[in-house]
């Protein structure tokens, strides 16, 4: 109860400052992740996190699934494919390119890691956090396409690095253990995607559609709207237990199909997300993140550390680049969404469930490192470098015309309004 008790009045303690933190550039992430690492320090907390940490990866999974259902149930379809759309560009072109410079990237840099254990690292790293970029998602001085194009992009690239991530853990345990890599793969496709997607489409196609059917004919209380969806991904949870298939891709799927036949599904979901989303992203950088960092903080190598300012970097930034080709943004455009793809709740639990899998690698203590690093080196970078590069950002464009392509309506490719709407409201 030490751990707990300490969280609880850290979460208190913190939502009292929480206005005044605003203005400084100390993060929730930072502080709780320097909460947890502090842990180390009571040796009654330590033992209640080893006894406990099975828990507590329940909890990491079922907020996972709960974050992709409601990514999904919020797309745009209007929004993801109109003309020259940054978000259609960033998850289609600028996902996959990340996943591979990423995988190149620890290659050359970290030496042991076999090419599926890098790919497993670049999977894990490739999804960027927007709870991290909410201070740009946020900012008005940026303007409206740009700051939905980094939104959208980091809702969803944590659903697509999903299947990714179980695809090269198989393929590398096949490799490892000599077994058929092609048979493997022919399983992957049927149990953990194909599984998974049925159970997405007939459990969020079917709730979805009996929310609606309820919603129209005034048989549900509005109060209880939001808990009829939220019942949805954990139904996926348990469904895909049973089936062996991958919980997370049903509940992406389920949250996509959801939408079309409950409108409210993705407000509703979004709801919930904004009422616990928040305690679900300090308990995760506290009891997860946080006191990772003190287990390991004297293990980083030279080589570790380099790759994690390469996977903020490079591995990001000429992905990002080569996706917005031909958008004409300006050069600042390009680098401003390059450089703001931090790393963090999605990375952490993605790593979580390539440990859970006891996959038994011999990489994965390297990735691990990488892993914690990466995260540690963007919750600091990112959260302190927001404001400054939002200002510098916006001196940049101050000069552009009100026709350029910053200033197109997302979907219509008019110029936005003087104030355009936050995004994800």
């Amino acid at each position: 109860m030490v751990l707990i008790a300490v969280f609880v009045l850290l979460v208190f303690g913190y939502s009292l400052v929480s206005q005044r933190l605003q203005r400084t550039v100390i993060t929730a992430p930072m502080l709780f992740t320097f909460a947890g690492a502090a842990t180390i320090l009571l040796p009654e907390a330590a033992r209640e996190l080893v006894v406990d940490r099975e828990l507590l990866l329940l909890f990491a999974e079922l907020g996972l699934v709960m974050l992709l259902f409601t990514d999904a149930s919020r797309i745009s379809p209007s929004v993801l494919t109109a003309g020259r759309s940054l978000p259609l560009r960033l998850l289609g072109v600028g996902t996959p390119l990340t996943i591979v410079l990423g995988a190149a990237c620890a290659i050359v840099v970290l030496s042991g890691l076999s090419w599926w254990e890098a790919a497993i690292l670049g999977a894990i790293l490739a999804p960027t956090d927007a709870g991290l970029g909410q201070v740009i998602v946020d900012s008005e001085r940026v303007p409206l396409r740009i700051r939905q194009g980094l939104n959208v992009e980091a809702g969803l690239n944590d659903g697509l690095s999903v299947p990714f991530l179980m695809l090269f853990i198989v393929l590398a345990v096949a490799k490892d253990n000599t077994v058929s890599a092609g048979g493997v793969f022919v399983r992957l496709l049927g149990e953990q995607l194909g599984y998974g997607t049925l159970i997405g489409i007939g459990i969020g196609g079917l709730g979805g559609w009996l929310l609606g059917v309820a919603h129209r004919r005034q048989w549900m209380a509005p109060s209880l709207g939001q808990l009829g969806v939220v019942a949805l991904p954990v139904l996926c949870v348990i469904v895909a237990e049973a089936t062996a298939a991958s919980m997370f891709i049903a509940a992406f799927v389920a949250g996509f199909a959801a939408q079309f036949a409950y409108k409210d599904a993705g407000r509703r979901s979004v709801e919930f997300a904004e009422d616990w989303g928040q305690l679900f992203n300090y308990f995760v950088f506290f009891f997860f993140f946080g006191t990772s960092v003190a287990d390991i903080w004297g293990s980083f190598t030279p080589d570790v550390l380099l790759y994690a300012v390469l996977s903020l970097t490079v591995v990001r930034m000429v992905p990002v680049a080569l996706a917005l080709l031909g958008t004409r943004l300006s050069r600042a455009t390009v680098l401003f969404m390059g450089w703001f793809g931090p790393r963090g709740l999605a990375s952490i639990v993605l790593g979580l469930v390539y440990l859970e899998r006891e996959a038994n690698l011999p990489g994965t203590p390297t990735i691990r490192l990488a892993v914690i690093a990466t995260v540690l080196l963007s919750i600091f970078a990112h959260g302190m470098s927001a404001q400054p590069g939002i200002n510098l950002y916006a001196r940049r464009i101050a000069g552009l015309d009100e026709t350029s392509p910053e200033h197109l309506v997302p979907g219509d490719g008019s110029p936005e309004p003087p104030h355009g709407p936050r995004v994800g409201t």
